[in-house]
């Protein structure tokens, strides 16, 4: 016996609101790295503080900036696929 599937599943209707949900958590990472290397300038200013804290901060703005990235490739990646569908 042979089956089709069904041309559009109700996964694929989620995939835009999916997209919708990564690029707003992009936006979310690009702020945190935007902290981070405000923190990491003020520490910089900073007598006091240990001289690790702002290389170790800038390198966690830079992968939040890398995961940003990321997400909005996935969003991307996922329209794509929703359009596809079409």
């Amino acid at each position: 016996m042979v089956t089709e599937s069904p041309a559009v599943t109700p996964y694929d209707t989620r995939l835009p609101d999916s997209a919708g949900t990564l690029r707003s958590d992009a936006e979310l990472m690009e702020e945190y790295a935007r902290r981070l290397r405000a923190a990491a300038d003020t520490l910089g200013d900073c007598p006091a503080a240990p001289e690790w804290s702002r290389p170790t901060l800038e390198r966690q703005a830079a992968a939040c900036t890398t995961a940003a990235e990321q997400l909005r490739t996935a969003a991307q990646a996922l329209l794509a696929h929703a359009r596809a569908g079409d």
